[in-house]
């Protein structure tokens, strides 16, 4: 392997959950996860010729990422999908059941945004500044920070309102 390869395999491994979080976000199917995140990787080697290191790598990651997620849903909504067995990788250790169920209800909220505003919001969750926020999604700080309010409202309502139903059907 050369340098180069090394050092793209060491930043990769290093900010891997960008990918996967990008894949999760966008994607429902387990198998369509898995190409999509074959797709970020080889969007990620083709384009890392072009990182010029004015921004942090983890910022470049997300807007290569985004961009390939979003591509990749124009694309498959004109496909037919075959399914086949699910293959996926299992972490080692398992949240508590109630945080767990607390993160797919976010994942779910998260799923009925725009486009756009999933990709603000997963940045947000990542604790990337406005700025940086605003660098990957090329809108202006401002828009950046009015979006996330209405974003941060929308989700609560909906995690709420979730919430609220589920326990009207466990009465």
């Amino acid at each position: 392997m050369t340098g180069q390869e090394k050092e793209f395999v060491s930043r990769i491994n290093e900010n891997i959950g960008i990918a996967h979080k990008v894949a999760n976000v966008y994607v429902d199917d387990i198998d369509d996860r898995d190409d999509i995140f074959q797709e970020m990787m080889f969007q990620l080697w083709k384009g890392y010729g072009s990182f010029d290191g004015r921004s942090k790598f983890s910022t470049w990651m997300y807007r290569v990422c985004l961009n390939t997620a979003l591509t990749f849903r124009r694309k498959s909504k004109n496909r037919k999908t075959i399914p086949l067995s699910p293959v996926h990788e299992e972490t080692t250790t398992q949240p508590d059941r109630e945080k767990q169920e607390t993160i797919n209800y976010l994942y779910k909220a998260i799923g009925t945004l725009s486009a756009v505003n999933k990709a603000i919001i997963l940045l947000y969750l990542e604790d990337l500044s406005y700025d940086e926020i605003a660098s990957i999604t090329g809108l202006s700080k401002a828009n950046v920070g009015v979006r996330l309010v209405r974003i941060k409202k929308d989700l609560e309502e909906k995690i709420t309102n979730t919430i609220k139903s589920m326990d009207n059907v466990n009465i």
